[in-house]
């Protein structure tokens, strides 16, 4: 995983969270949403059939775990979520990287997708301290 770096574009509209086995994961700067970023940090992947079968096994353990945090951040806004968004798109950034997005009947998007809807509202540094603790407290192992 050396030379490994998330592509520039990611810091427009997220912020480094943990890494966690395989994944840089990245908290996506939008108080609409409780989303996570997952990158695996395998240098020049593009599409989830270019990692190796233990990685792609790992991606997905590490998605279902990014799922699950998700459901607790959104829980800690005392917004509880309804459904899970998981795509991994690559139209704007092709370096893989996968969206786990909380979503609720009544988010200001419903049922439409999030990607290229609407402006994002920004969190507060405050609220971006708050997440990443969170993030953060579930450690750099396995879930």
């Amino acid at each position: 995983m050396t030379g490994f770096r998330p592509d520039p574009a990611f810091d427009a509209g997220s912020v480094f969270a943990v890494d966690w086995p395989l994944c840089h994961v990245r908290l996506q700067d939008d108080a609409r949403f409780p989303w996570l970023i997952l990158i695996p940090r395998v240098e020049g992947v593009t599409e989830i059939e270019q990692l190796p079968a233990r990685d792609r096994a790992a991606l997905m353990e590490e998605t279902v775990r990014a799922g699950a945090l998700v459901r607790r951040l959104a829980d800690a806004a005392g917004q509880p979520i309804d459904k899970l968004n998981i795509a991994a798109l690559g139209n704007v950034t092709a370096q893989l990287h996968v969206h786990v997005v909380g979503r609720r009947h009544d988010d200001p998007l419903w049922p439409d997708p999030v990607w290229g809807r609407g402006q994002a509202a920004r969190m507060t540094k405050d609220e971006i301290q708050a997440a990443i603790s969170r993030i953060a407290a579930t450690g750099t192992g396995p879930a």
